[in-house]
């Protein structure tokens, strides 16, 4: 296993010691543990959790860990050296064994609860006490918060074993959904695209576990089989793992026992959202009623952004609930994931999601977070009217914000100066029509082509003469608007800026994560590569590789066109 390299300049925090330095908390330093919790994180099987905003408990160590990969464009972010990827007590300490650590970084990490809405209805069922005081980061702990490179960072270990909200799970996420997060985080950051980010990614040598999954070939929608496969550890990091499910449970306390504990546990959530994500823009010696709205309405603005950017790049989040929706406005959570390949507005990945998360209504289900969020923050505002009128003016005018932001995407997608409905309209209709690749088609489209020949290249059907009449029709009339008002060359350098070359393909992806299962981590250290340029033409032999369409073999394959989240 080659090391990675390391050039770093002298300023870089290049030792474990240096590290522990960096800790800062903020989050367990100015919010409530759960008075119920224990004090020495020792806190692993299911119960419920009436009070406090986290639950201190400590990670469950992945035994025999092994390096695979970690972010070179993170680590060099945070301006950290390469080598500790591989120094043994940052590698014991990010694959959950939390006994390495010495002050100021703490012996014990912590998980915190939230509330369900799907869709804007709000949801108990999948609590197993049937109250939702038992919904909240079942494997997912948070071990490190501090200052790096001049920026205040969470660190949070996936799979690092059962807390309180495991529900009866294991508390362990498997190899090949953190090879999928891993990844998928790097891509999007590298797409431009706000997102959670991946740290480091480590594997048990010795740990499996049972799961539900597809057998070889299999069509199943369900999994039908069970797979033992090994357990792994990838982290994630972010400026902080605030989501609007977490703003929903206080709001929801305080409304089911309306006393001044549980409406002063909602203002320090949300005074803690906004110091963590929003510091750069809000005012801190504003009334906290007006930094509640300014809030409001940079979370709307953030949140309209990324869903366009991720209709932009072909994402789907698959499971778009509340809990899934960093309150922070970036991309969080890599599970029922997927990018759309033949151009479908009802692409779900997710065999669970349904219509309602589905390619094209994403809008309409950040919609409904936004809906929970700004009733989570109503209460706050109780004695303001004037704030009050104008957070719902704010919740009033999402829609159209949301409209504008697609408007805007779609047309800087073509190479427009201006939005054209019915041009973008007659666009759909083709592309549907003639089953085209999303990402090749608009890569080739950012070309400038004068006839359809290119463009069939992407075509997943066969094209018919009446059917090319058509594109040549839409294609003279786009061109003609470019022309009219652009340069050609100017117009196909910004397209290709926001139409990346590569995609994430699940076909392609699959092949990493269970060579890794054998001990062969060279896909992943490939596609790492690759999707950290995905703008880029790069080489003839990652196109050959990478830029083509879907074989039809792996039409309707379980665990490649549909999966699951069984992780």
């Amino acid at each position: 296993m080659p090391a990675p390299s390391s050039t770093y300049e002298s300023s870089q925090t290049r030792t474990f010691a240096e590290f522990l330095q960096r800790a800062d908390y903020s989050f367990m330093d100015t919010l409530l543990a759960d008075p119920q919790a224990t004090k020495d994180g020792k806190d692993h099987n299911p119960r419920q959790v009436f009070s406090g905003h986290y639950v201190p408990v400590t990670p469950t160590a992945i035994p025999s860990p092994e390096y695979i990969a970690h972010s070179k464009n993170l680590f060099h972010e945070l301006g950290l050296s390469h080598d500790l990827a591989l120094d043994e007590q940052f590698l014991r300490l990010f694959s959950g064994d939390i006994t390495v650590t010495k002050k100021p970084m703490r012996s014990i990490g912590w998980a915190t609860g939230y509330a369900l809405s799907i869709y804007g209805t709000e949801y108990i069922q999948q609590c197993p006490f049937g109250t939702g005081n038992g919904y909240g980061d079942g494997r997912a702990i948070s071990i490190f918060e501090g200052i790096l490179n001049g920026k205040r960072w969470e660190m949070q270990l996936k799979g690092g074993g059962p807390t309180p909200y495991c529900r009866g799970a294991d508390g362990r996420a498997v190899l090949r959904s953190s090879v999928r997060e891993f990844l998928a985080q790097e891509y999007m950051h590298s797409l431009g695209i706000p997102t959670s980010r991946s740290l480091t990614l480590y594997v048990s040598r010795s740990e499996k576990v049972l799961r539900p999954w597809y057998s070889k070939d299999s069509e199943s929608i369900d999994p039908d089989v069970l797979v033992d496969t090994p357990t792994a550890i990838t982290t994630r990091v972010a400026s902080s793992f605030l989501r609007v499910g977490q703003i929903e449970l206080f709001a929801r306390r305080f409304r089911n026992s309306p006393n001044h504990h549980e409406l002063n546990e909602l203002k320090m959530i949300v005074n803690h959202l906004i110091k963590r994500n929003y510091s750069q823009e809000i005012n801190q010696s504003l009334a906290f009623a007006d930094q509640v709205v300014e809030l409001a309405n940079l979370f709307r603005q953030r949140l309209t952004s990324l869903v366009a950017n991720w209709i932009r790049v072909g994402y789907c989040q698959g499971n778009f609930n509340s809990d899934n929706c960093a309150a922070g406005g970036f991309t969080l959570d890599y599970g029922p994931f997927g990018f759309c390949e033949l151009f479908d507005p009802k692409f779900q990945p997710w065999t669970g999601g349904g219509d309602h998360f589905s390619f094209f209504n994403q809008p309409a289900a950040a919609e409904a977070n936004y809906q929970m969020f700004w009733a989570a923050i109503r209460p706050l505002l109780s004695d303001n009217k004037d704030a009050l009128g104008r957070l719902d003016k704010l919740r009033e005018g999402f829609s159209e914000t949301m409209r504008q932001k697609i408007e805007t995407m779609w047309s800087k997608k073509l190479g427009l100066i201006n939005y054209d409905e019915m041009l973008v309209n007659e666009l759909f209709s083709l592309m549907l029509i003639s089953k085209v690749d999303y990402t090749i088609f608009f890569r080739k489209l950012s070309e400038i082509p004068s006839e359809l020949k290119t463009l069939k290249e992407s075509f997943y059907s066969t094209s018919s003469n009446e059917i090319d009449v058509q594109w040549n029709k839409w294609i003279q009339n786009w061109r003609g608007r470019i022309t009219r008002y652009g340069n050609i060359k100017e117009t196909t350098s910004s397209m290709k800026k926001v139409n990346p070359k590569y995609t994430w393909r699940e076909w392609l992806i699959a092949p990493a994560y269970k060579k890794a299962e054998e001990g062969n981590y060279s896909l992943i250290s490939e596609l790492q590569e690759l999707l950290t340029n995905p703008y880029e033409e790069q080489s003839s032999q990652m196109a050959i590789k990478y830029d083509r369409i879907k074989p039809k073999k792996f039409f309707n394959a379980g665990g490649i066109s549909h999966y699951s989240c069984s992780s």
